[in-house]
Protein backbone atom coordinates (compact mmCIF):
# COMPACT_ATOMS: atom_id res chain seq x y z
CA UNK A 1 0.00 0.00 0.00
CA UNK A 2 1.46 3.36 -1.00
CA UNK A 3 2.42 5.78 1.73
CA UNK A 4 -0.19 8.40 2.38
CA UNK A 5 -2.94 6.43 0.62
CA UNK A 6 -6.46 6.80 1.92
CA UNK A 7 -9.69 5.16 0.74
CA UNK A 8 -11.95 7.09 -1.64
CA UNK A 9 -14.36 9.44 0.11
CA UNK A 10 -17.34 7.41 -1.09
CA UNK A 11 -16.09 4.45 0.91
CA UNK A 12 -15.72 6.36 4.17
CA UNK A 13 -18.49 5.87 6.73
CA UNK A 14 -20.26 9.17 7.49
CA UNK A 15 -19.86 10.58 10.96
CA UNK A 16 -22.85 9.70 13.16
CA UNK A 17 -25.40 12.50 13.54
CA UNK A 18 -27.02 13.22 16.90
CA UNK A 19 -30.53 11.75 17.14
CA UNK A 20 -33.35 14.25 16.82
CA UNK A 21 -35.56 14.09 19.87
CA UNK A 22 -39.22 14.85 19.16
CA UNK A 23 -41.00 17.36 21.37
CA UNK A 24 -42.76 15.09 23.85
CA UNK A 25 -44.28 17.89 25.91
CA UNK A 26 -47.98 17.78 26.78
CA UNK A 27 -49.23 21.31 27.51
CA UNK A 28 -52.70 22.21 28.80
CA UNK A 29 -53.83 25.07 31.06
CA UNK A 30 -54.02 24.18 34.74
CA UNK A 31 -57.33 26.01 35.20
CA UNK A 32 -60.05 27.13 32.77
CA UNK A 33 -63.28 29.09 33.32
CA UNK A 34 -66.76 27.76 32.65
CA UNK A 35 -67.67 28.37 29.00
CA UNK A 36 -64.08 28.21 27.74
CA UNK A 37 -62.71 26.82 24.50
CA UNK A 38 -59.63 24.93 25.69
CA UNK A 39 -56.59 24.55 23.42
CA UNK A 40 -53.86 22.06 24.27
CA UNK A 41 -50.57 21.01 22.68
CA UNK A 42 -49.47 17.38 22.39
CA UNK A 43 -46.78 15.58 20.37
CA UNK A 44 -48.09 15.26 16.77
CA UNK A 45 -49.72 11.89 16.26
CA UNK A 46 -50.82 11.50 19.88
CA UNK A 47 -54.17 9.98 20.82
CA UNK A 48 -56.05 12.27 23.19
CA UNK A 49 -59.14 10.98 25.00
CA UNK A 50 -61.61 13.25 26.75
CA UNK A 51 -64.65 11.54 28.24
CA UNK A 52 -66.21 9.46 25.47
CA UNK A 53 -64.42 11.17 22.58
CA UNK A 54 -61.02 10.90 20.91
CA UNK A 55 -60.04 14.50 20.16
CA UNK A 56 -58.94 15.34 16.66
CA UNK A 57 -55.39 16.73 16.54
CA UNK A 58 -53.84 19.09 14.00
CA UNK A 59 -50.63 18.18 12.21
CA UNK A 60 -48.69 20.29 14.68
CA UNK A 61 -50.37 18.76 17.74
CA UNK A 62 -53.10 21.23 18.73
CA UNK A 63 -56.32 19.84 20.20
CA UNK A 64 -59.48 21.67 21.27
CA UNK A 65 -62.53 21.01 23.40
CA UNK A 66 -65.26 23.03 25.08
CA UNK A 67 -66.21 23.52 28.74
CA UNK A 68 -69.91 23.95 29.44
CA UNK A 69 -71.61 26.73 31.41
CA UNK A 70 -72.37 24.46 34.36
CA UNK A 71 -69.22 22.30 34.30
CA UNK A 72 -67.80 21.74 37.77
CA UNK A 73 -64.60 19.85 36.93
CA UNK A 74 -61.96 18.74 37.36
CA UNK A 75 -61.59 17.68 33.72
CA UNK A 76 -59.69 14.47 33.00
CA UNK A 77 -57.88 13.69 29.74
CA UNK A 78 -55.46 10.96 28.73
CA UNK A 79 -52.69 11.50 26.19
CA UNK A 80 -50.98 8.54 24.51
CA UNK A 81 -47.89 9.81 22.68
CA UNK A 82 -46.42 8.19 19.54
CA UNK A 83 -43.57 6.85 21.70
CA UNK A 84 -46.12 4.88 23.76
CA UNK A 85 -46.02 7.08 26.84
CA UNK A 86 -49.41 7.59 28.54
CA UNK A 87 -49.86 10.85 30.40
CA UNK A 88 -52.95 11.82 32.42
CA UNK A 89 -54.07 15.47 32.39
CA UNK A 90 -56.30 17.10 34.99
CA UNK A 91 -57.68 20.63 34.59
CA UNK A 92 -59.53 22.61 37.26
CA UNK A 93 -62.63 24.60 36.32
CA UNK A 94 -63.22 28.04 37.84
CA UNK A 95 -66.85 28.94 38.52
CA UNK A 96 -68.39 32.10 37.10
CA UNK A 97 -71.23 34.26 38.33
CA UNK A 98 -74.39 34.17 36.20
CA UNK A 99 -76.58 37.26 36.82
CA UNK A 100 -80.27 37.22 35.93
CA UNK A 101 -81.36 39.14 32.83
CA UNK A 102 -85.03 40.16 32.48
CA UNK A 103 -86.25 40.35 28.89
CA UNK A 104 -89.68 41.92 28.39
CA UNK A 105 -91.81 42.45 25.31
CA UNK A 106 -91.08 39.04 23.81
CA UNK A 107 -93.95 37.66 21.65
CA UNK A 108 -95.91 35.36 24.02
CA UNK A 109 -96.11 32.55 21.44
CA UNK A 110 -92.30 32.28 21.50
CA UNK A 111 -92.27 31.87 25.30
CA UNK A 112 -95.19 29.41 25.58
CA UNK A 113 -95.69 28.10 22.05
CA UNK A 114 -98.86 26.15 21.20
CA UNK A 115 -98.39 22.44 20.37
CA UNK A 116 -98.09 22.90 16.59
CA UNK A 117 -95.47 25.62 17.01
CA UNK A 118 -93.64 23.60 19.66
CA UNK A 119 -93.38 20.73 17.18
CA UNK A 120 -92.00 23.07 14.52
CA UNK A 121 -89.40 24.39 16.97
CA UNK A 122 -88.37 20.83 17.82
CA UNK A 123 -87.91 19.95 14.13
CA UNK A 124 -85.90 23.08 13.44
CA UNK A 125 -83.65 22.62 16.45
CA UNK A 126 -82.96 19.02 15.37
CA UNK A 127 -81.63 20.33 12.04
CA UNK A 128 -79.32 22.78 13.81
CA UNK A 129 -78.13 20.07 16.22
CA UNK A 130 -77.33 17.77 13.30
CA UNK A 131 -75.14 20.45 11.71
CA UNK A 132 -73.05 20.63 14.89
CA UNK A 133 -71.83 17.01 14.73
CA UNK A 134 -69.46 17.99 11.93
CA UNK A 135 -65.79 17.25 12.73
CA UNK A 136 -63.72 18.65 9.85
CA UNK A 137 -59.93 18.43 9.80
CA UNK A 138 -59.48 22.21 9.55
CA UNK A 139 -57.74 24.47 12.07
CA UNK A 140 -59.70 27.71 11.59
CA UNK A 141 -60.59 27.51 15.30
CA UNK A 142 -56.92 27.98 16.25
CA UNK A 143 -56.64 31.41 14.59
CA UNK A 144 -57.47 34.68 16.41
CA UNK A 145 -61.18 35.58 16.29
CA UNK A 146 -62.57 39.05 15.57
CA UNK A 147 -65.85 40.76 16.39
CA UNK A 148 -68.54 39.99 13.77
CA UNK A 149 -70.10 43.43 14.40
CA UNK A 150 -69.15 46.37 16.58
CA UNK A 151 -71.64 47.40 19.25
CA UNK A 152 -72.72 47.26 22.85
CA UNK A 153 -72.99 43.84 24.49
CA UNK A 154 -76.69 43.71 25.32
CA UNK A 155 -76.75 40.11 26.54
CA UNK A 156 -73.96 37.97 27.92
CA UNK A 157 -73.31 34.26 27.59
CA UNK A 158 -74.58 32.11 30.43
CA UNK A 159 -76.69 34.71 32.20
CA UNK A 160 -80.01 33.35 33.46
CA UNK A 161 -82.84 34.65 31.28
CA UNK A 162 -86.38 35.58 32.38
CA UNK A 163 -88.70 36.13 29.41
CA UNK A 164 -91.83 38.17 30.14
CA UNK A 165 -91.44 37.24 33.79
CA UNK A 166 -91.02 33.51 33.06
CA UNK A 167 -87.65 31.84 33.85
CA UNK A 168 -85.81 30.40 30.87
CA UNK A 169 -82.51 28.66 30.23
CA UNK A 170 -79.13 30.34 30.52
CA UNK A 171 -78.30 32.55 27.55
CA UNK A 172 -76.53 30.47 24.91
CA UNK A 173 -74.44 33.24 23.34
CA UNK A 174 -73.56 36.92 23.28
CA UNK A 175 -75.97 39.60 22.04
CA UNK A 176 -74.44 42.62 20.30
CA UNK A 177 -76.73 45.61 19.76
CA UNK A 178 -76.40 47.09 16.26
CA UNK A 179 -78.71 48.84 13.76
CA UNK A 180 -80.87 46.74 11.46
CA UNK A 181 -78.97 45.88 8.28
CA UNK A 182 -75.48 46.22 9.78
CA UNK A 183 -73.15 43.84 7.90
CA UNK A 184 -72.15 40.75 9.88
CA UNK A 185 -68.61 39.54 9.23
CA UNK A 186 -67.14 36.09 9.80
CA UNK A 187 -65.18 36.15 13.08
CA UNK A 188 -62.86 33.46 11.71
CA UNK A 189 -62.58 31.24 8.67
CA UNK A 190 -64.87 28.30 8.17
CA UNK A 191 -67.43 26.46 6.08
CA UNK A 192 -71.17 27.22 6.16
CA UNK A 193 -72.88 24.16 7.65
CA UNK A 194 -76.45 25.49 8.04
CA UNK A 195 -78.42 28.46 6.71
CA UNK A 196 -82.13 29.26 6.99
CA UNK A 197 -83.89 32.64 6.68
CA UNK A 198 -86.85 31.84 8.92
CA UNK A 199 -86.56 29.60 11.96
CA UNK A 200 -89.34 30.23 14.46
CA UNK A 201 -87.26 31.16 17.50
CA UNK A 202 -84.02 32.33 15.92
CA UNK A 203 -85.22 33.82 12.61
CA UNK A 204 -82.45 34.13 10.06
CA UNK A 205 -79.97 31.52 11.27
CA UNK A 206 -76.47 30.73 10.04
CA UNK A 207 -73.89 28.21 11.30
CA UNK A 208 -70.21 28.47 10.43
CA UNK A 209 -67.99 25.44 11.12
CA UNK A 210 -64.41 26.26 12.19
CA UNK A 211 -63.13 22.67 12.31
CA UNK A 212 -62.61 20.07 15.05
CA UNK A 213 -66.24 20.44 16.21
CA UNK A 214 -65.97 24.19 16.88
CA UNK A 215 -68.71 26.30 15.28
CA UNK A 216 -70.31 29.74 15.43
CA UNK A 217 -74.00 30.50 15.10
CA UNK A 218 -75.50 33.84 14.09
CA UNK A 219 -79.17 34.41 14.89
CA UNK A 220 -81.96 36.90 14.12
CA UNK A 221 -80.35 37.88 10.80
CA UNK A 222 -82.29 40.07 8.38
CA UNK A 223 -80.25 38.75 5.45
CA UNK A 224 -77.97 35.78 4.72
CA UNK A 225 -75.31 36.26 2.03
CA UNK A 226 -73.78 32.77 1.90
CA UNK A 227 -75.04 29.23 1.38
CA UNK A 228 -74.34 25.80 2.84
CA UNK A 229 -70.97 24.50 1.66
CA UNK A 230 -69.42 27.91 1.05
CA UNK A 231 -65.88 28.48 2.29
CA UNK A 232 -65.81 31.76 4.25
CA UNK A 233 -62.70 33.79 5.06
CA UNK A 234 -62.16 35.91 8.21
CA UNK A 235 -63.84 39.30 7.88
CA UNK A 236 -66.03 38.27 4.94
CA UNK A 237 -69.60 39.63 5.07
CA UNK A 238 -71.96 36.71 5.68
CA UNK A 239 -75.26 38.47 6.45
CA UNK A 240 -76.87 41.42 8.17
CA UNK A 241 -78.18 42.24 11.64
CA UNK A 242 -81.93 41.90 12.09
CA UNK A 243 -84.70 41.29 14.61
CA UNK A 244 -86.20 38.10 13.21
CA UNK A 245 -87.49 35.28 15.40
CA UNK A 246 -87.70 35.81 19.16
CA UNK A 247 -86.19 39.30 19.34
CA UNK A 248 -87.34 42.59 20.83
CA UNK A 249 -85.09 44.72 18.62
CA UNK A 250 -82.25 44.52 16.11
CA UNK A 251 -79.13 42.79 17.40
CA UNK A 252 -76.77 39.97 16.55
CA UNK A 253 -76.82 36.87 18.70
CA UNK A 254 -73.41 35.23 18.28
CA UNK A 255 -73.11 31.82 19.88
CA UNK A 256 -70.32 29.25 19.78
CA UNK A 257 -70.26 25.50 20.29
CA UNK A 258 -67.90 22.60 20.60
CA UNK A 259 -70.23 19.95 19.20
CA UNK A 260 -73.20 20.16 21.64
CA UNK A 261 -71.28 22.09 24.32
CA UNK A 262 -72.04 25.83 24.32
CA UNK A 263 -69.03 28.08 24.86
CA UNK A 264 -68.58 31.81 25.43
CA UNK A 265 -67.57 33.82 22.32
CA UNK A 266 -66.19 36.61 24.51
CA UNK A 267 -63.63 34.22 26.03
CA UNK A 268 -62.61 33.13 22.52
CA UNK A 269 -62.11 36.78 21.52
CA UNK A 270 -60.03 37.47 24.63
CA UNK A 271 -57.80 34.47 23.88
CA UNK A 272 -56.31 36.34 20.91
CA UNK A 273 -55.33 39.44 22.92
Amino acid sequence: MAAGWSPPLAAQAPAPMPALIADERVVFPATVPQGALVLGKVPPGSIVRYRERVLRSTGYGTVAFGVGRDEKGPLALTVLTPSGRSEPVRISVSARDWPVEHVSGVPPKTVNPPPAIAERIKREQALVTAARVRDDDRADFAMPFQWPVQGRISGRFGNARVYNGQPGAGHSGMDIAAPNGTPVKAPAGGVVSFASPDLYLTGGTLLLDHGHGVSSNFLHLSRIDVKVGDRVEPGQVIGAVGATGRATGPHLHWGMNWFDVRIDPLLVLERGK
